[in-house]
């Protein structure tokens, strides 16, 4: 078979659904739309290359939301669809294309093989979907209805052969084209149909954006992490405490900046998505993290729960220790780790207890806190269950 090329438009404004950015780039389920919309195409063993369109402006956004995809240089795109689409063709070193919107994030690998397979009695292909509501026509008021016969919903992605395409669209000189199956048969080309998936719904609206959300948080199970950190008192103070300076007479030892509160809330994070401890990810015969900011620290456990398409639901910590008081600044170090976190203020707890007067913390040698951390990750493999997001190495990607 010819060269395979997927072509990923995401050259839109997106401004139906009201947001700051376009919707390509926008987070789901913890990971922007885009990402989700090349990574079936990248996985799957008959797609030999993948590129994407983007719109003027959006090279950084897209960059950022890529990062780790073999996806080569982004094409920009034009201002019209056909425009774009013409620019991803011109591109490509001929083959076959699969042109698929990014506002599909969730691409079945069956879909493409059908495609793949309609091409060989096909100029094109495109998978379709039979309309169940009643069809009709009015505005305010019903003025008839149309027979759902032969009536079909056209989804992406398309598949073509690259000549034909562009010889298509020179034929019909139009730039404001919505569908290139449309610009094909306007052309006399055969166009075939494959059964497509409700999966392949595009979003447009904010309310297409809700149940996507659902539909991903319907795949996640709850998990739990325990974490554990102490560290003695060693020389003046202040110390570091969740993330914040805090007034005392005494400073903390630790290879790092010794944050019990952030120590143990990584290790509990780490705990829930099974992802060893933080000495294995931060050890400390590294120099690099000598004296370093544990918010680095928790900033990265967060990231690695999020690249396995998981979410941080609650983040509990408790503090124990006979000084300094952990009251007055309880706000302040909630929401400070709720920043690190990207999480709300409710959503995370910071509690304080002495031993009373037992023990090292009774007897004011060092401060120890517990955390537990509850996450929801993907239940294994699903049908639109992929590797999100590429590894970093803790400190680069991950660093602010």
């Amino acid at each position: 078979m010819s060269q395979v090329t997927a072509l990923i438009v995401a050259a839109g404004s997106g401004s139906r659904m009201g947001a700051d950015v376009p919707k390509q780039f926008r987070s789901l389920g913890g990971v922007p739309m885009l990402r989700r919309a090349v990574l079936p195409f990248l996985e799957h063993p008959r797609v030999d290359a993948v590129r994407v369109i983007v719109g003027e402006g959006q090279e950084a956004v897209a960059a950022g939301a890529l990062r780790g995809l073999d996806v080569g240089t982004l094409i920009k795109g034009g201002r019209e669809r056909a425009d774009s689409v013409r620019a991803g063709l011109e591109a490509v070193a001929g083959g076959i294309v699969l042109i698929h919107d990014a506002a599909r994030p969730f691409c079945p690998a069956e879909v493409i093989d059908r495609l793949l397979d309609a091409l060989e009695r096909a100029d094109g292909a495109v998978p379709v979907l039979p309309v169940a509501d009643t069809l009709a026509k009015g505005d305010s008021e019903l003025r008839g209805t149309v027979s759902r016969h032969q009536m079909l919903r056209v989804q992406t992605p398309q598949a073509f052969q690259v000549e034909d395409l562009l010889y298509a669209m020179e034929e019909s000189g139009s730039s404001t084209a919505t569908d290139e199956s449309t610009v094909l048969q306007s052309a006399g080309l055969k166009v075939a149909t494959v059964a497509g998936d409700e999966m392949l719904h595009k979003l447009t609206s904010a309310r297409d954006w809700e149940r996507a959300e659902m539909m991903l948080s319907a795949q996640l199970v709850v998990r739990t992490g325990m974490g554990f950190d102490v560290h003695a008192f060693d020389g003046p103070g202040p110390l570091v405490m969740g993330g914040i300076s805090i007034p005392h007479d005494r400073g903390l030892a630790g290879h790092s900046d010794a944050d019990v509160v952030l120590h143990a809330l990584t290790d509990a994070l780490l705990g829930a998505a099974a992802l060893g401890d933080i000495g294995q990810h931060f050890p400390p015969s590294d120099p690099r993290w000598k004296d370093a900011s544990s918010d680095r620290f928790l900033r990265h456990a967060c990231d690695l729960v999020t690249k396995q398409g998981g979410r941080i639901d609650h983040l509990d910590c408790t503090v124990i220790c006979e000084a300094p008081k952990i009251g007055p600044h309880r706000a302040t170090i909630q929401s400070r780790v709720a920043e690190i976190a990207g999480l709300r203020s409710d959503q995370v707890s910071i509690k304080a207890t002495t031993t009373e007067q037992l023990g090292f913390t009774g007897r004011r040698e060092g401060i120890a806190a517990q955390a537990v951390a509850t996450i929801r990750l993907p239940d294994g493999p699903s049908r639109f269950g992929h590797e999100l997001s590429a590894s970093a190495a803790p400190g680069t990607a991950h660093e602010a």
